[in-house]
């Protein structure tokens, strides 16, 4: 490795400042530039630090596209913009290696300080792994990573606008949408064997770069970043978009911009099949037509159809060959296989999918359910009288007392004097009183049988011997009278309702058992669950359970204070559930953490200060409570509640739990503490030493080996094993919440201790 980047630094040139331009037109024809600045680029304002944190922290284009357009005149100009960062980064970490010129704030001060930078090797510091037959890892200083940040965002004001609809930056965005795809047939995975991203593929990625980026100090300068292994990746792996330290900033986009290609055949098939297949425009006609559907994140690939096999196998075949033909990508095509999308299940993005009936996603109530809803409608229904009663009552009184208070002052010959006439006001209030209070009283069924009866009972015009005596009108009037009281007062038999209401309710199910048959026999949902042996087999093997499932605690986390345990436990537990709370039995993973996770740290911590698992929950509180420097309780672990009502709807792209779940950080009883915090752009030196254990090399397990590592999940390089960083309070506790991850830390400047 050490050759290579010696190699690297002799064969390759530096970027050229004068022609960094970033054009998105075709090249025009070269002009005559003026004398005075034919060698050096036009001032440009330099950049503040803030907009280097957000250019270093955002998490994709979308997010910060507001603030990235007052960037764009530096991105062309990226001798400025990297000699602001240069400056900018030593200034935020003063351990890092002061240049022998002074601060670039002319022009010319920048282009040489560029020139400084441009030769990614120099800035290359390689890591050593802990045993000796480890593979060492090159890591990107701080002016690197800055630099290629920049980079990544030049390429994406470039390339964002002319991505694919169905190409994903965000993995929850993806599953929502495979979710939305109605009445899939057949779907398959493009299978990628793990694979080099090597000088072919580099070849291939910079021929799409120069055809919208016409500036070749810049496409040398990203050649130079593979060559150097400042940028180096595989393809077909876990590691992608994880947020591992391993990881460059410009590895996302770059992906995005070699499988362009991918991206544009399958929309040429999608818009073939269109149109062979339009959609009927008669609504009494149900039809399903056929339909081709994408989603790609990274390099995971998957397409689901509508329509027959021998057209989904078609499709494959074509993305295949567009992989294996313009981009020489080698794919396995045994496990690219078409699978039936109704009886079997496929793994995408670390979730399982499947196409079920909609009964299947929103099944009908049970009986015991309707019991149970039409019991809490009833008392419902009973609190909100009792409610209204009492208002009534207090009206009452309240009216009540006004009156006798008027009442006594009328009597003592006290006259009311008013600016104006309430008698309108008033005869209006006691109006709708009364019939309000009419209709309440008439809505009993009690009480209009009551005066049903009592108008009707032992009235002798009702006699035929008597009504042919009487003028015919009076009998007209009787009989109308007797009409209007039973249409208004009579009521209907007890067991004349009961029946109305049984046949009412039964014909509301039967429509709507109807309407589920017709939608279960014509369309189908996308099932998204999530993988629970993998889930139980991660638990096991992070050590949260033993073998029979139980909780059990982590040793290696009792030299840590009670806040940062419970900060661990926490961190993993909410990655988790943030990352599949989209799916349908997101219940099997609160389950997990709010009883093998809440558990094992309650055992932790009885284990720490040698008590039991009761006296450890009456001290924590089953909330896990924990007070902080001032003496104020702190709760970070996910309460009951808090689980029970999470759901799908967090709209934001979460990280996966790897990078929590496999590193441990050990603090170190060290007296010296006037090492700076290593998180990017923080100058703290009131720090505490960390020790990086991984996962992997505590169980002595290589993750490749599938049979005894989870299959899917990634893991942290092995050179960041055992190695040791001073980090501040805030960031330290961050780190263990899993709000920010190994790349917000400068891996290049962790501290050798004993």
């Amino acid at each position: 490795m050490l050759r290579r980047l010696a190699r690297a630094r002799a064969l390759h040139r530096l970027i050229r400042p004068a022609s960094s331009a970033v054009s998105t037109a075709p090249a025009p024809a070269p002009a005559p530039a003026p004398t005075p600045t034919a060698t050096t680029p036009p001032a440009a304002p330099p950049l503040s630090a803030a907009d280097l944190e957000l250019l270093l922290r955002r998490e994709h284009y979308s997010a910060s596209t507001h603030r990235f357009h007052s960037l764009l005149p530096l991105l062309s100009h990226p001798s400025v913009l990297l000699a602001s960062a240069l400056h900018l980064s030593r200034r935020a970490h003063p351990s890092l290696p002061t240049p022998p010129q002074p601060p670039p704030t002319t022009v010319a001060a920048a282009a040489a300080a560029a020139a400084a930078l441009a030769s990614p090797s120099s800035h290359l510091r390689l890591l050593l792994p802990s045993r000796l037959k480890g593979q060492p890892l090159p890591f990107p200083t701080l002016p690197l990573r800055l630099a290629m940040r920049c980079a990544a965002s030049a390429l994406d004001a470039v390339f964002a606008p002319r991505a694919a609809t169905f190409a994903y930056r965000g993995r929850h965005a993806a599953v929502r949408y495979l979710r939305s795809i109605p009445s899939a047939s057949w779907f398959f995975r493009v299978a990628i064997p793990r694979q080099r991203f090597g000088p072919r593929h580099v070849r291939r990625l910079l021929d799409a770069i120069s055809g919208k980026v016409d500036d070749p100090g810049f496409l040398e300068y990203l050649n130079e970043l593979f060559v150097s292994d400042a940028v180096a990746f595989e393809l077909g792996g876990c590691e992608l978009g994880r947020g591992l330290p391993q990881e460059s900033e410009l590895t996302a986009t770059l992906v995005k911009i070699f499988f362009d290609p991918v991206d544009r055949e399958l929309m040429a098939v999608r818009e073939e099949v269109h149109k062979k297949n339009p959609r009927m425009k008669d609504d009494s006609v149900l039809h399903t037509p056929v339909r081709v559907y994408a989603v790609r994140y990274l390099d995971d690939i998957l397409v689901v159809t509508s329509g027959s096999k021998m057209l989904t196998i078609e499709i494959r075949d074509r993305i295949i060959a567009v992989l294996e033909r313009d981009l020489e990508v080698k794919v396995d095509r045994l496990g690219s296989s078409i699978h039936s999308a109704v009886s079997e299940k496929i793994e995408f993005l670390g979730i399982e999918f499947q196409a079920v009936p909609p009964s299947v996603l929103h099944p009908p109530m049970s009986e015991k359910a309707k019991r149970a809803r039409k019991k809490y409608l009833k008392m419902k229904a009973e609190k909100a009288q009792e409610l209204k009663n009492a208002r009534e009552t207090r009206r009452k009184k309240l009216g009540l007392k006004i009156l006798n208070h008027l009442f006594k002052r009328v009597r003592r010959g006290e006259e009311f004097q008013f600016d104006f006439q309430i008698e309108n006001e008033v005869r209006q209030v006691f109006k709708d009183w009364a019939e309000e209070t009419a209709a309440e009283y008439f809505k009993s069924q009690e009480h209009c049988q009551y005066w049903h009866r009592l108008l009707t009972s032992g009235d002798f015009l009702s006699l035929t011997r008597v009504r042919v005596q009487l003028p015919p009108a009076l009998v007209d009037s009787y009989d109308k009278f007797q009409g209007t009281l039973d249409r208004f007062l009579m009521p209907k038999r007890g067991h004349d309702m009961a029946e109305e209401e049984e046949r009412l309710a039964e014909e509301e199910e039967e429509k709507e058992y109807e309407k589920r048959t017709v939608e279960d026999l014509t369309d189908l949902k996308i099932r998204a669950n999530v993988p629970v042996e993998l889930v139980r087999k991660a638990v096991k093997l992070a050590g949260f359970t033993n073998s029979m499932g139980r909780p059990r605690p982590i040793k290696l986390l009792l030299c840590l204070d009670d806040a940062d345990i419970i900060k661990w436990y926490a961190g993993v537990g909410r990655r988790w559930l943030d990352f599949f709370c989209c799916c349908r039995n997101f219940k099997m993973v609160k389950t997990v953490v709010s009883y093998h996770l809440r558990f094992s740290c309650f055992l932790t911590l009885a284990e720490k200060h040698e008590c039991t698992k009761r006296q450890a929950i009456s001290h924590f509180t089953k909330d896990l409570k924990v007070e902080n420097d001032d003496g104020v309780a702190e709760v970070h672990f996910p309460t009951e509640r808090e689980i029970k009502m999470m759901g799908d709807k967090n709209l934001s792209d979460p990280k996966p739990v790897d990078g929590a779940l496999t590193m441990i950080l050990v603090r170190l009883a060290v007296d010296d503490t006037s090492y700076p915090c290593l998180a990017h752009f923080c100058a703290k030196t009131d720090t505490v030493l960390y020790r990086i254990r991984l996962l992997q090399n505590r169980l002595n397990i290589d993750p490749l080996n599938e049979n005894k590592w989870v299959h899917g999940l990634s893991a942290i390089h092995e050179s960041l094993n055992k190695k040791c960083l001073p980090l501040c309070s805030m960031h330290s506790s961050d780190l263990l919440l899993g709000k920010i991850t190994l790349q917000d830390i400068d891996c290049t400047q962790f501290v050798d201790v004993e």
